[in-house]
């Protein structure tokens, strides 16, 4: 039997409620403040992850108080139905007591949850700004590891130079208004990035969640057509971040890499958002991607806004 974790004296925890996403933000908002000198965090997206199908808030989500301020937030997921543990874990600065209770409550159930799995470890992954709030020195006394790096690229954007680009020759886009299209651009989401870092294969009804599709555009969401090779890419972008146009995802099939297609999404990307009013657009990507993706996005004038390390921790079960 596993026993209670009693939180150091003053704090209090409780599970999240949906009700809570907008405290929630507020506190995230406070941290990107420290952490990259922007409020960057929509009340939205919280909501989203509160509502991930894998996750259960009464034992999956933590918030932490000190009286009546909300210090602390956990939420914590399972995309792989094995080993592999997603966690968000975010405090205050100088709130260490805090912030390693909280890592004691998240690691207990990360472990319950890859031994619900079957798995006879737990294979734990957190994203952490590199200048982040929390205690990395306490951290790695945890066992702690960083095992990737992420940059955040951005670029300016403007209607007078960012034009609709010309397709190449065989090269047609299309959104994805309809059932059909949405489940190809799922299919090649999946084949695109299936050999990328960590990638977690994803049913079509799982990836509708994961992208809250309720929501979701899309019209903001296009495959690539390619003569002679049929459908071989997919752009996906939305439109709901207030600092900054976001593409979520640019896939290229691998017997179509090397032809120009990222090259012509992203500035595809550029023109439409350009042509939208938005000044700024942005993504992530994997420093270590063997398709050369951060070599591309900077030759299109993308530059670094910030960086995050995912942190491993492995645990027996």
């Amino acid at each position: 039997m596993t026993l209670p974790i009693t939180p150091p004296p003053g704090l209090t925890v409780r599970p999240a409620t949906l009700d809570d996403a907008a405290a929630v933000c507020a506190l995230l908002n406070e941290i990107d403040l420290l952490e990259i000198g922007r409020a960057d965090t929509e009340v939205a997206e919280i909501q989203a992850d509160l509502k991930h199908p894998e996750v259960d808030l009464e034992r999956d989500s933590w918030l932490l108080f000190d009286g009546g301020r909300l210090i602390g937030y956990g939420l914590l997921w399972d995309d792989s139905g094995g080993e592999r543990i997603d966690m968000d874990h975010y405090t205050l600065p100088d709130r260490s007591q805090a912030a390693l209770h909280l890592f004691d409550l998240m690691e207990d159930r990360a472990a319950e949850r890859a031994a619900a799995n079957g798995a006879s470890r737990a294979v734990v992954h957190l994203h952490l700004n590199i200048d982040p709030t929390t205690d990395l020195r306490a951290l790695r006394g945890r066992g702690w590891l960083p095992v990737r790096r992420y940059n955040v690229m951005a670029r300016d954007l403007s209607g007078a130079i960012d034009l609709p680009p010309t397709p190449p020759p065989g090269v047609t886009l299309r959104p994805c208004p309809g059932e059909p299209d949405r489940r190809r651009a799922h299919a090649l989401l999946q084949e695109s990035f299936a050999d990328h870092f960590d990638f977690q294969p994803r049913t079509y009804e799982q990836w509708l969640d994961d992208i809250d599709a309720e929501r979701a555009d899309w019209s903001l969401i296009w495959i690539a057509h390619v003569d002679g090779l049929g459908d071989a890419a997919v752009l996906r972008t939305h439109n709901d971040r207030a600092s900054m146009a976001w593409i979520g995802h640019l896939g290229v099939l691998r017997r179509a890499r090397g032809q120009g297609l990222g090259s012509h999404l992203l500035r595809h990307a550029f023109g439409h958002y350009a042509a939208l009013g938005r000044d700024r657009i942005g993504l992530g990507v994997d420093t270590d991607n063997s398709s050369g993706a951060l070599a591309l996005y900077e030759r299109h004038g993308m530059t670094l806004d910030y960086a995050v390390d995912t942190w491993e921790l492995v645990r027996p079960v």
